[in-house]
């Protein structure tokens, strides 16, 4: 969890437990696949983060944050309508093939450096 939602939503009293964080850096976007337990530790979510670098015209810069929860009932339906949708595009709109991006894309961007904790 994010240092800032932790202090704005009450972390301490929620009781929630980070379980675990797979990072996956795209380009300019990260996305975290974290892993929680609810209260009391007797269940368990995830929450997928689409973390975007934003720079600032003063030369500061923020992170965009998108946040989905996604609770046990739902992730076969939710993996269904994912592989779906991700054949579609294959299939219909590269016609089986995906582009690649370019190297250079990524190692030029100063947002891969960015460590989890510095969210």
């Amino acid at each position: 969890m994010y240092r800032d939602d932790r202090d704005n939503a009450g972390y301490q009293d929620r009781n929630a437990e980070d379980v675990y964080s797979k990072p996956v850096r795209a380009g300019k976007r990260t996305y975290f696949f974290d892993v929680k337990s609810t209260r009391g530790n007797n269940d368990f979510y995830l929450t997928i983060t689409e973390s975007k670098r934003r720079n600032n015209p003063d030369g500061t810069f923020v992170f965009d944050k998108h946040k989905i929860f996604l609770y046990k009932e739902d992730f076969e339906k939710f993996k269904e309508g994912l592989d779906d949708a991700i054949t579609y595009i294959k299939d219909t709109c590269f016609h089986g093939e995906i582009p690649i991006r370019p190297e250079s894309e990524d190692k030029d961007d100063k947002f891969s450096g960015v460590e989890f904790d510095q969210l």
